[in-house]
């Protein structure tokens, strides 16, 4: 009996240790670092581990993809990102959904508040003077850089505008610029508007101004079979994180 027992304990002492939930890594547009950072406490406190985050462009996130950085999920600001990854097979196409959406706004420093009317024929150029320049991602590959040059071109003025923009890496970046003042106007995300205290609101272009601001969210094919990134996404993009999106900001899409 007591041999028995013996050789049981030795063969548990020997058997390998169940392997810890590794965190799920999220490859995540920079306009959504703070209300992702929030819900990822929230699934922390679940008693989950906590995500690793990967904030930057969509086009940078997904180009690291592309030569296989180890995401688990990408969360892109805009379709034609997370399309590019799924065209290459590298999105799970089945988990790929967009439930919220945002609006784009022209900023100013919080010091020196403005009114614009944002409408075809009104002349932001004048208002930019002669040395001035408008904030915004690069239009070449940034999100926030495309939404504005759709809404710039529907006002009439993209042509003269374009040689006069401060073209950022992200969203993030050209926020900042204005926040120090380093550009007089900016167009960003109403949510990174939102969360500055450097910045004010001069005016929101219409909707009907540029495509509508989505951000799908989709498993990569390398999780395909990660249950805790499937749970993690169901989460995120599911009604319990509903809440958190609208308190930063994020609407739902029509």
């Amino acid at each position: 009996m007591r041999r028995r027992a013996l050789v049981a304990g030795l063969a548990l002492l020997a058997a390998p240790p169940v392997a810890a939930q590794q965190p799920v890594t999220v490859f995540a547009a920079a306009s959504l670092t703070d209300a992702l950072r929030d819900l990822g406490a929230q699934w922390a406190a679940r008693g989950n581990p906590a995500p690793r985050f990967s904030f930057a462009a969509s086009s940078a996130l997904a180009r690291q993809i592309e030569q296989g950085a180890p995401a688990d999920l990408f969360m892109s600001a805009d379709e034609a990102w997370a399309s590019y990854l799924q065209e290459r097979r590298l999105l799970v196409e089945a988990t790929r959904s967009s439930p919220i959406g945002n609006a784009l706004v022209l900023v100013t420093p919080a010091d020196a508040p403005r009114r614009v009317t944002l409408a075809p024929g009104t002349d932001l150029l004048a208002l930019l003077g002669p040395g001035g320049r408008i904030a915004t991602g690069d239009p070449a590959h940034v999100p926030v850089g495309r939404y504005a040059q759709a809404a710039l071109s529907w006002m009439g003025h993209w042509g003269a505008i374009a040689p006069r923009l401060a073209r950022a890496d992200n969203v993030r970046a050209a926020l900042l610029l204005v926040e120090r003042g380093e550009a007089p106007f900016g167009i960003v995300y109403a949510t990174d508007a939102a969360a500055s205290p450097g910045v004010r609101v001069a005016g929101t272009f219409p909707a009907e101004s540029h495509e509508a601001i989505t951000y799908p969210f989709a498993l990569t094919r390398r999780a395909e079979g990660n249950a805790q990134a499937r749970a993690l996404l169901a989460f995120l993009a599911g009604p319990e994180a509903a809440p958190g999106w609208q308190r930063f900001g994020f609407t739902r899409p029509q």
